[in-house]
């Protein structure tokens, strides 16, 4: 951890360059519960001393309150795949809006034309519904594998986090002593006012684990629902599938008579086109996306295959929603698709993403600090550990939090921006290039010297 002074050195030299931000924050805590509209900005994760106000944003750039210029790899948490005012979307979304309003409780031509479109860029997926937020979409697409299976039991994994619903606000990063054992983990509710009795229809695996997942269906298999699984674990830090583990997760749920879902709230359409089962070539029977679907405009999508999706087609299973499909978000859903479906669009995407994990691979061990930069291009976390990160256990056994809050303090004033908690993410946006790349890296090399030695002092 930071010794007190250091901190107390950071916060003065914070407070010099943000003062209107402390100001707003103080005047917001008298009207919003802690001063915000959602746990992750608030103070509890990692903004100290209190978060940044933002005052707009243009391309890989966010500017603050107080007159500050960050390279942004915060990202809004990921939606903004296209960077800050997408001009092709804001301009579509406009238009749009003129020409049909917002919203009107009947069907338009409109949402049928971006659900083909969306099903062209996601050829696993045979059928989609639109609807408003990540935790919506998860929401539904449980209680729609219990509806079809019959089923009541859901096997998820530890460290994963799927939305704020009862149903799976679970297990996100629980205490060890709490969770129990690392290979048969006990469900333990993320916060309070969770029914206790809904931990009885769940079952909870580690991640990266085939033998617990084995174990799990041979002992309650003929009552699991389903599986449901983030493709890439990007709600603890960024942890990759082992080699073959999502295509075992297809197998076995098929062979027990499980559906598999793949919660692409986070890597729908920032892996690639086809999300997350496109890139690893992986057929789900459900989905979820959010986030870089609408190009920064609020907008979530279940999609799936048809022998499951047509429950909601005759009627047996509500799937409803006063916003669903509304105007706005299926103007930014068809403008996003537009300009993701460019060819080499995903290419450069990769590329620039990779260059900046490679430059920070470089320079953290030319400086002899152990890292491990794990990630997929467009997404990736720089875990403070002496070994690679594999699961909710490892990330708690062996991250180094404290380290990591010095990197994102000495890279905050150096005009680099990503979220200061070691369990989230560095996103990448089709908005940077190469000479952003190198800024971060520069940044990188003015800040190593400091974070060393402040290091060194812990």
């Amino acid at each position: 951890m930071a010794l007190p002074e250091q901190t107390a050195t950071f916060d003065r030299t914070f407070a010099g360059r943000t003062p209107r931000s402390r100001d707003l924050f103080k005047q917001a805590e008298v009207v919003l519960p802690g001063g915000v509209n959602s746990t992750a900005r608030t103070r509890h994760v990692g903004w100290e001393p209190y978060p940044l106000f933002a005052a707009g944003g243009e391309g890989p750039y966010l500017f603050d309150v107080d007159g500050n210029t960050y390279l942004d790899y915060l990202l809004g948490l990921g939606p903004l795949m296209l960077g800050h005012r997408p001009a092709a979307v804001i301009e579509a979304v406009i238009e749009t809006v003129r020409k049909l309003g917002t919203v009107h409780a009947l069907p338009y031509e409109l949402e049928q034309q971006v659900a083909r479109k969306f099903l062209d860029a996601v050829p696993t997926a045979e059928a989609v519904r639109f609807t408003n937020t990540g935790s919506e979409a998860v929401g539904s697409a449980v209680r729609l594998a219990r509806a079809a299976t019959g089923r009541r039991k859901l096997l998820r994994f530890e460290g994963h986090y799927h939305g704020w619903q009862d149903t799976v606000y679970w297990s996100n990063k629980p205490r060890p002593e709490l969770g129990g054992p690392p290979d048969a983990p006990r469900a333990v509710a993320a916060g309070p006012g969770v029914p206790r009795e809904l931990a009885d229809t769940l079952i909870i695996c580690p991640w990266n684990d085939p033998d617990a997942v084995e174990r799990a269906f041979a002992r309650e298999g003929d009552d699991i629902a389903a599986l449901l699984t983030e493709p890439v674990m990007c709600n603890t830090g960024c942890i990759l599938p082992a080699p073959g583990y999502l295509q075992f997760l297809r197998e076995i749920t098929r062979r027990h008579g499980a559906l598999l879902i793949f919660d692409e709230v986070i890597t729908g359409f920032r892996l690639a086109l086809g999300g997350a089962q496109g890139y690893y070539g992986v057929q789900p029977d459900l989905s979820t996306f959010a986030k870089a679907l609408g190009g920064g405009f609020p907008v979530a999508a279940l999609a799936g295959t048809w022998p499951v999706m047509e429950l909601i087609a005759d009627g047996r299973y509500s799937h409803s929603g006063t916003y669903n499909a509304n105007v706005i978000a299926m103007a930014a859903v068809n403008a996003t698709l537009d300009l993701l479906r460019v060819p080499g669009t995903y290419d450069r995407l990769h590329a620039v993403g990779e260059r900046l994990m490679a430059g920070l691979r470089e320079r953290f061990a030319a400086a002899g600090i152990p890292v491990q930069v794990q990630g997929v291009g467009p997404v990736f976390q720089v875990w403070f550990a002496d070994r690679p990160i594999g699961s909710w256990r490892d990330a708690d056994a062996f991250a180094r939090t404290g380290s990591f809050r010095v990197f994102w303090e000495e890279m905050v004033l150096r005009d680099v921006l990503f979220h200061p908690n070691q369990f989230e993410n560095l996103f990448i946006s089709t908005a940077h290039t190469e000479k952003h790349v190198e800024a971060t890296l520069a940044a990188l090399d003015g800040a190593l010297p400091i974070v060393k030695r402040r290091l060194a002092m812990t």
